[in-house]
């Protein structure tokens, strides 16, 4: 994790199978675009592409990295394109004047925006 002066905070991730396996097995979403090389070949994406929440899962543990002491309020997500075992990926998460919390994962070979979104958070209860 790096910090910018704008207070942004950036991770690397590469995502991998067994990853995408793992997920599945614990969230029970094993629709086998994520989990079938095979099956997925053949699919307009030509291979496994991640699950969206495994994105946000990661997403998450950056910003409780960054923010700690919050609390989830809310969020935006949209997954605009698959996010692929093996490539690497960078999470960006910046604060935003209000406070809320603009994110972006994209594909550092492309720019490619795989997620995007934004996170409200709140102060944790004393």
């Amino acid at each position: 994790m790096s910090a910018t002066e704008t207070g942004a905070i950036e991770a690397q991730w590469t995502p991998t199978q067994a990853e995408f396996d793992l997920f599945a097995k614990l969230s029970g979403d094993d629709n086998p675009i994520h989990v079938d090389p095979e099956f997925s070949a053949r699919t307009r994406f030509g291979r496994t592409v991640s699950h969206g929440m495994l994105i946000y899962s990661r997403v998450w543990a950056l910003i409780r990295t960054g923010w700690p002491q919050a609390g989830h309020a809310a969020q935006t997500m949209m997954f605009p394109n698959p996010a692929y075992a093996g490539e690497p990926l960078t999470i960006r998460i910046a604060p935003d004047a209000d406070g809320t919390l603009q994110i972006a994962v994209a594909r550092k070979a492309d720019g490619e925006i795989v997620f995007q979104g934004s996170c409200t958070l709140e102060e944790a209860a004393r």
